[in-house]
């Protein structure tokens, strides 16, 4: 029996990843909630976007990311990814098409025929066409039920081999584990119809928008050098608001119907770690990457575990 400790989204697909290959798995945790950082993500499986800062196994891993999660049963929207800004801030989008690969350039007329509510507000941008997203509470919603009905027990004791993915609460055994804090707004704005994730490069903050659908969208924008978990900021709000405003007017007039705030798990390198300690398995250090590249994670972690494999992100650190 492999006990996952930990039911974020790294902890469910692993022990999905298990499972599939027939291994006795549970689950020593309840289903995520609010508390879990998985719940405030943007659900953006975007690997050429975060090529712009992230290193280059993340571009490399999460493109298996939009056929882990469709094989899965969990929707999943390819309709790509587009990449706006300003015409004052045109050097931002040129120093972001030359750091990331698989966009290709867009006029004002094409931006206007991908999101006809765009029209004549961006002269041009680029569009990432291979990109998808997902909603993150219903992927996972999704495979606690596919578990669940698998005859995986969540709120297990801590028997057996344990895989611990408790995410910033496993500091306790990975010191190097720092938190990254990233607040998000969610507006419903029914006025503006937009079908894909926005990303407008906007001078004083870089802001994300993804459709949730029925006219409910989620901004995001901030990573901060911070382990703190209350509630998002009057300076963030502000600022997310105004950028928000900068990528449609009628954007604020929308209502704001949640906001939240939470830590994300990062390493040193902002890249993750399998990282084997007496007999439990760490797989940690996601950073805004969760559900981007969780699947490459969990192969790696079902692959060591079942077969003895020494993968990529193998760190062997020891008491």
């Amino acid at each position: 029996m492999i006990t996952v400790q930990g039911a974020g989204v790294l902890g469910l697909c692993i022990a999905t990843e298990l499972r599939a290959r027939g291994v006795p798995v549970q689950i020593a945790a309840r289903p995520p909630g609010p508390e879990a950082c998985s719940w405030y993500a943007g659900g953006m499986l975007a690997p050429f976007c975060e090529g712009e800062t992230a290193e280059e196994p993340v571009l490399r891993l999460g493109q298996e990311a939009v056929d882990w999660w469709a094989a899965a049963g969990v929707p999943v929207t390819r309709r790509g990814t587009l990449v706006i800004s300003p015409a004052r801030d045109r050097a931002d989008l040129e120093r972001f098409a030359r750091r990331t690969t698989h966009h290709r350039r867009v006029t004002g007329e094409d931006i206007a025929a991908l999101e006809p509510a765009l029209a004549g507000r961006f002269r041009e941008g680029l569009f990432f066409e291979g990109e998808a997203h997902l909603s993150p509470r219903t992927a996972l919603s999704h495979l606690v039920a596919r578990l669940t009905e698998g005859g995986v027990r969540f709120d297990a004791p801590l028997d057996g081999r344990i895989v611990d993915t408790r995410g910033r609460s496993a500091r306790d055994r990975l010191p190097d584990l720092r938190g990254v804090r990233g607040e998000m707004v969610v507006l419903r704005c029914p006025e503006v119809t937009l079908t894909r994730p926005l990303r407008l490069l906007h001078s004083r903050i870089p802001l994300y928008l993804v459709p949730r659908g029925d006219g409910i969208y989620m901004l995001g924008a901030t990573m901060v050098e911070s382990g703190a978990t209350g509630p998002i900021t009057a300076r963030a709000l502000l600022e997310m608001l105004s950028a928000a405003y900068a990528l449609h007017p009628a954007l604020a007039e929308g209502e704001v119907i949640e906001t939240g705030a939470n830590a994300r798990p990062a390493f040193p390198d902002n890249l993750p770690r399998l990282r084997r300690i007496g007999g439990t398995l760490f797989a940690n250090g996601l950073h805004r990457h969760g559900f981007l590249l969780a699947p490459a994670m969990a192969r790696m972690a079902a692959d060591h575990l079942t077969q003895g494999t020494i993968p990529e992100f193998m760190d062997e650190h020891h008491d």
